[in-house]
């Protein structure tokens, strides 16, 4: 007689999630010859896998097949896991499923670009976007709409003041205001809700951008009829520790019910003939051609994922990083931290804090940081050189000056700052780590002669060859 063999599952929780990072123990060269374990504090990017998610994927390969319409056991399976994860995404920002819709994207900018597309904009419309969005948030709406921009505060905060005045000036005309979330330079949180009741005051709508801010809070877009509603919202699942591809635009039906899909195509119909088109239903008439259904079914599971660890201890969590973080950078002279620097404030942000070695190029910083430390971080603009020129209060022919260098063809001397971005597995030592070797940077304490390369700003160690076939190749 066989004996049965249960195997449980561990539940994730914010204690063990850094023991379900896929690599999170993976060693990569340094300069002096060693291996070091990676420490990633570049998540606003891309974050890593969680194990979870990997193993449903996994899992899924075996049932993978074409969706809808397949009669073959596996299509119905992909199918129902395919029409769950629409399911999933709409619980997980608590939308009316008779009234809202989920279309799955590539990623974020896809999903942005779609909705600017579709929204059934007329002549003299208006879209007032901000000055600290991603440029995902601002040139998709560019081309359909005139497009006013709402300032931020020499910290890098939204005025509020300047909104209420454009939505006063710009009285009848605003149809959309469209907002980040959560900075993805600053971290700064923004109080969407209470904008919400602004804009819906006003006769408008608004967007938020929440690929930023779903890995990090919870999200609830509220009742339709809340004035607090938010009436369209994007996530993005490579952000969420599922990066396989997906994104979430959740929003009204009627306003995709409105006109022909963006794109069309195979899956978008219900019957065509020589003279007439009659479009399908949602959410089938925007997601043209084969879905990425491993795609959606990862970003399902990352969602149900994130919610088992909680998104409260996830918020309490990086916020108690992200305040031992700012207290050791604030000890180092030499470092300015911009957006939020109080420890005390770090509830108003996510974990995203963005810092200027004084006298060193942000590009050697994030360079020896990698070669010498082992340590990702990002630097530059970010994708919002508006909002990064104001905080480095660069003056408009400044700005001019350096767009005319990147068209001669060098970046050496763009300005940026360089990003620490916090997830929900980092811990002290990572930030120990990076305190470390931000101390030895401003003390001309490393190893390597730093050669640039003026097209692309970027440094490399002198004499410095890794041969990267040996670490990873497609053979």
């Amino acid at each position: 007689m066989t004996a049965e063999i249960t195997v449980f599952e561990e539940s994730l929780t914010i204690d063990n999630v850094r023991d379900h990072i896929v690599g999170i123990d993976t060693q990569v060269p340094v300069l002096d010859g060693s291996l070091r374990t990676y420490v990633n504090l570049d998540n606003a990017a891309s974050t890593p896998v969680l194990s979870p998610v990997l193993d449903k994927v996994t899992e899924f390969m075996q049932w993978y097949s074409s969706i809808h319409r397949g009669t073959g056991f596996k299509s119905q399976v992909s199918t129902h896991m395919f029409e769950e994860a629409h399911e999933i995404a709409l619980r997980f920002v608590n939308a009316d499923p008779q009234s809202n819709t989920v279309i799955f994207g590539k990623n974020a900018t896809e999903s942005l670009n779609k909705l600017a597309h579709r929204f059934p904009f007329q002549v003299g419309d208006v879209v007032l976007t901000t000055i600290m969005e991603h440029h995902s948030n601002d040139l998709p709406w560019r081309n359909v709409a005139h497009v006013d921009h709402i300032a931020v505060d020499s910290n890098g905060a939204l005025s509020l003041e300047h909104m209420d005045k454009l939505l006063r000036d710009y009285a009848g005309r605003v149809r959309l205001v469209v907002i980040t979330g959560a900075s993805n330079v600053t971290g700064y949180i923004n109080p969407i809700h209470d904008i919400a009741k602004k804009v819906h005051r006003a006769g408008a709508k608004i967007v938020v951008d929440a690929a930023q801010l779903a890995p990090h809070r919870a999200m609830d877009v509220k009742a339709d009829d809340d004035p607090q509603h938010i009436d369209f919202i994007v996530t993005a699942a490579h952000k969420m520790y599922a990066p396989f591809g997906s994104s979430t635009l959740i929003g009204e039906k009627n306003v995709f019910l409105q006109g022909d899909p963006d794109i069309v195509g195979g899956g978008t119909v219900d019957i065509v003939t020589v003279e007439h088109v009659k479009w399908a239903d949602l959410p089938d008439r925007e997601e043209a051609g084969s879905p990425n259904v491993v795609g959606a079914v990862a970003q399902a599971k990352t969602m149900l994922s994130l919610e088992q660890i909680g998104m409260d201890a996830i918020a309490e969590h990086e916020a108690h990083l992200t305040a031992y973080l700012l207290r050791k950078l604030n000890r180092i002279e030499d470092i300015q931290v911009y957006g939020i620097t109080d420890p005390g404030r770090v509830h108003e942000k996510v974990g995203v804090v963005p810092i200027q070695v004084r006298g060193k190029d942000h590009y050697l910083v994030a360079a020896i940081l990698s070669h010498e430390g082992a340590i990702g971080v990002r630097n530059g603009c970010f994708c919002a050189h508006p909002y990064l020129f104001s905080l480095l209060n660069l003056s408009s022919e400044q700005s001019r000056q350096y767009q005319q260098q990147i068209i001669s063809g060098t970046r050496s001397q763009l300005p940026g700052l360089v990003r620490i971005s916090l997830g929900c597995y980092n811990n002290e030592a990572d930030i120990d780590r990076l305190i470390e070797m931000l101390e030895r940077i401003v003390h001309d304490d490393y190893q390597g002669k730093y050669i640039q390369d003026f097209a692309s700003g970027q440094y490399w160690p002198k004499g410095y060859h890794i041969d990267m076939e040996h670490y990873f190749t497609l053979d």
